[in-house]
């Protein structure tokens, strides 16, 4: 890569120079056009809230969507009670900035590279190309950056008197706000966009611009980030594209089985129950990442839920409807199909949460035979440590949340997507700000990001009864905390053999907190941890002999035990589940071929978008 700036030329040089002169006359033609198409989207923007409400809705929603304000104000007071700590760690604070000139001066001068104060995180990529290390300037920009970001931090961190849900809510909405202000995101701090700047002679920012304008006409007049080619991807053509037929559907779901690919199968099938914040697809992208794939190659009989894309028609839908019309309804289809009296179900995320309900009210009703082993992939049970998702849901927020689902009917699935990508701030937002906007680079066409984009609304009754019952009150983990059909579920009830497979860099569903829920099963356990995080430690196959797992035999009280006990092993953990549920799965019978069925997979509900 070039350096940041020429050495002897001045941006007049010749071509040969590696820099281009802007264009002025393309430059005003671009603007102008971009003006152009900017005025309906203001005459939108002012449509939706220049009226009274909609301003108040949007103050309201906006100006304090974390509901940090009265933590904000116990942290003055703290700083006010206690200034004397305050000074003490600016005074650390000014020690490593001195410490950081010295160390830069060094290098500014030619004395050396001079000795990091401080690096990045490991899992850091915003500081990768080669200006950030060796270049005096972008490494004092760095370095100072990252010195205030700690300082911010430990500020927030050390101050004594905070609620935790306090101290953790200031914490996250600090890293966010440090995020925001990376040195990476600006233009004439970034040196990979002052290099693309005088390499094009300015043309990546018209095309920024001209890609910040389509992302706000896809939004509506909102910002829209793209984070993929999405003329790329057709579902089932080139994604979901595992042969199979829809079975069965009813309001809340199609019923999807696969076509074997081996003369022989498993007695007992498999029933997918994927969590219906996503679409299902995430389990069955590319041929060769699909686990769905995978799976049926193993001698599985293979059946899915696609769960409907939910409209305002559907805003009473309960929990429990998600079990009956969902889990209940499928069962009875898979025992008629094949004419088996057990099924192997594997919940994935707030699937498995349903699962554990469902496998609690079938124990009751001395039905728990019906199940032969359940598998949850990372699934929360116990919500008392549930991760920086759980700094959105306080009562406040919670009640905003409600008001508005119960507006429309629904929580509009671009509501959940944009929290989940705050939680990822600098891989989901920032990283393509910097990449669409500030480069004028056109996203890389990516499956995964073409289906987490691919977002879902949720029925305004469901979703206030999971927030509340599970975020709030924990009530899951309560024997009667919550019904199902007026059946208390009382996890300890369980005895169903059970396979837990959660992931070590998890944001949404901690490891230890699903370990924590893992231990509320009465059945017989097996723990498993991978690598990565919620989707890719998941969705990683045996041949790209990628990241790898831990497993521990036994199951003590306290998560840290576990892993130091646990042995590591290379490469995907699905092997290591088809040997744990060969004990569940009966004898070899001939293969299952699907019925005509009502379409070919993958249906039509995965295909309506919100």
């Amino acid at each position: 890569m070039n350096n940041p700036m020429p050495k002897q030329a001045p941006p007049s040089s010749p071509p040969d120079a590696g820099y281009k002169m802007p264009d002025v006359v393309a430059l005003n033609r671009a603007l102008i056009d971009a003006y152009g198409k900017a005025l309906p989207l203001l005459d939108k923007f002012i449509e939706n809230h220049g009226h009274t409400k909609g301003l108040e809705d949007f103050l309201n929603r906006d100006f304090d969507p974390l509901n940090i304000r009265e933590s904000y104000l116990a942290f003055l007071d703290r700083i006010v009670a206690d200034p004397s700590r305050f000074f003490e760690m600016q005074a650390r604070f000014v020690h490593d900035w001195m410490n950081l000139w010295q160390e830069s001066a060094r290098k500014f001068m030619g004395q050396g590279e001079g000795k990091p104060v401080i690096e990045p995180d490991a899992g850091d990529r915003r500081f990768r190309a080669p200006e950030w290390q060796e270049s005096a300037l972008f490494d004092f920009i760095k370095q100072s950056y990252l010195l205030t970001c700690r300082w911010m931090d430990d500020t927030v961190r050390d101050t004594e008197g905070l609620e935790p849900k306090q101290r953790e809510k200031l914490a996250f909405v600090t890293k966010l706000f440090a995020n925001a202000l990376s040195p990476t995101n600006f233009v004439m701090t970034n040196p990979e966009v002052i290099n693309e700047t005088l390499k094009t002679g300015g043309e990546n920012l018209v095309k920024g611009l001209e890609n910040l304008i389509e992302d706000m006409e896809r939004g509506g007049g909102a910002l829209k980030i793209s984070t993929t080619d999405y003329d790329t991807f057709e579902l089932g053509k080139n994604i979901a594209i595992t042969p199979g037929r829809v079975v069965f559907q009813n309001d809340l779901m199609q019923l999807l089985q696969y076509a074997p690919t081996t003369e022989k199968v498993f007695e007992t099938p498999v029933l997918i129950i994927p969590p219906w914040i996503n679409k299902y697809y995430i389990l069955d992208l590319k041929t060769e990442n699909s686990f769905i794939a995978w799976a049926v190659a193993q001698g599985h009989t293979v059946f899915t839920i696609s769960w409907v894309n939910p409209t305002a028609k559907l805003a009473k839908k309960r929990f429990e409807d998600y079990m009956d019309e969902g889990i209940l309804a499928a069962l009875e289809q898979i025992e008629d199909l094949c004419s088996t009296e057990k099924t192997n179900i594997i919940g994935y995320c707030l699937g498995g949460t349903l699962l554990s309900c469902t496998l609690s009210y079938l124990t009751a009703k001395k039905k728990a035979g019906r199940v032969a082993s359940a598998t949850f992939l990372t699934t929360l049970l116990d919500f008392e440590k549930a991760g920086d998702l759980k700094i959105f849901l306080d009562k406040e927020q919670i009640e905003q949340i409600d008001k508005k689902m119960f507006e429309k009917g629904i929580l509009e699935g671009k509501d959940m997507q944009q929290t989940f990508s705050l939680l990822r701030a600098n891989d989901l937002i920032w990283s393509f700000v910097v990449n669409n906007y500030l480069l004028g680079k056109e996203p890389f066409p990516f499956d995964l990001l073409y289906w987490n984009d691919d977002c879902t609304n949720m029925p305004a009754a469901m979703h206030s009864f999971y927030l509340r019952k599970m975020y709030q009150e924990n009530a899951l983990i309560k024997p009667g905390g919550i019904s199902m059909r007026d059946v208390p579920v009382d996890l300890g009830t369980i005895k169903t053999p059970s396979f837990f497979l959660s992931t070590r860099e998890d944001h949404i569903a901690p490891w230890k907190a699903t370990y924590e829920g893992m231990k509320r099963l009465g059945g017989p356990v097996t723990f498993t941890l991978a690598a990565s995080g919620h989707i890719a430690g998941v969705i990683n196959p045996p041949a790209k002999k990628k990241y790898c797992y831990w497993d521990n035999t036994k199951t003590p009280e306290n998560p840290d035990e576990w892993f130091e006990k646990a042995v590591q092993h290379e490469g995907s953990w699905w092997p290591h589940w088809q040997d744990w549920i060969k004990d569940f799965t009966g004898k070899q019978v001939a293969a299952r071929t699907p019925d005509q069925g009502i379409e070919p997979a993958p249906g039509s509900y995965v295909k309506t978008k919100t």
